[in-house]
């Protein structure tokens, strides 16, 4: 099902259907601030199944990664210190993935590696979407093979054309990009990036 929204000022009905999707257990196709991404309500646990599936994501192998509207959620699902707190505090909401010690509060499925990724995106819409679902959003771009035609991972109608049999919705809000965010590893104490992306890191 392909759904247009927009960055402002969407129907609180038509948000309400995303959240209740979530709820729900289905797996959403939405834009984020660097790329289209496809996710779930994190803590359920078959929902994030469907996505290691959808992606073929090992959790053994595979960083997993969950959206939060703000730092205190983050706080409630990672292990943030002093330092971490600030450095996020100064690049969030923005394109950026911080991969932090997990705690009890995500699913096993999560904990196998006891790490997680975090996204506070600048997208409205997600940032809204999960304030309302009251828990973060698993997130992980879509799938794609070298050999896709690209413009399949930014339009949405080409989007729904090719994951529509496998996802709920496709949020449509425009064209999305290109460019991947930039990983930032904080679990020793040290600032590493792992993948430089969208987004200079201001330290």
């Amino acid at each position: 099902m392909l759904k247009r929204l927009y960055e402002k000022n969407n129907s609180s009905r038509d948000i309400a259907e995303v959240v209740s999707l979530l709820e729900d257990g289905g797996l959403l196709v939405y834009p984020t601030d660097t790329v289209y991404a496809v996710g779930c309500h994190a803590l359920k646990e078959r929902a994030v199944e469907r996505i290691c599936k959808l992606k073929g994501l090992d959790p053994q192998k595979n960083l997993l990664s969950i959206i939060c509207h703000d730092l205190k959620q983050v706080s409630e699902y990672a292990k943030v210190d002093d330092s971490a707190f600030k450095l996020m505090k100064r690049n969030l909401p923005g394109p950026f993935t911080f991969i932090l010690p997990a705690n009890h509060r995500l699913p096993k499925i999560f904990r196998n590696r006891k790490e997680v990724g975090i996204r506070v995106p600048d997208n409205p819409i997600l940032l809204e979407v999960s304030r309302l679902l009251g828990a973060p959003i698993m997130t992980t771009s879509l799938p794609y093979d070298e050999a896709d035609d690209l413009e399949y991972m930014t339009t949405p109608e080409l989007i729904d054309e090719k994951f529509g049999g496998k996802v709920d919705m496709v949020i449509d809000c425009g064209i999305g990009g290109v460019e991947p965010g930039t990983v930032v590893n904080l679990l020793d104490g040290e600032v590493e990036i792992i993948r430089q992306g969208c987004g200079e890191l201001m330290e």
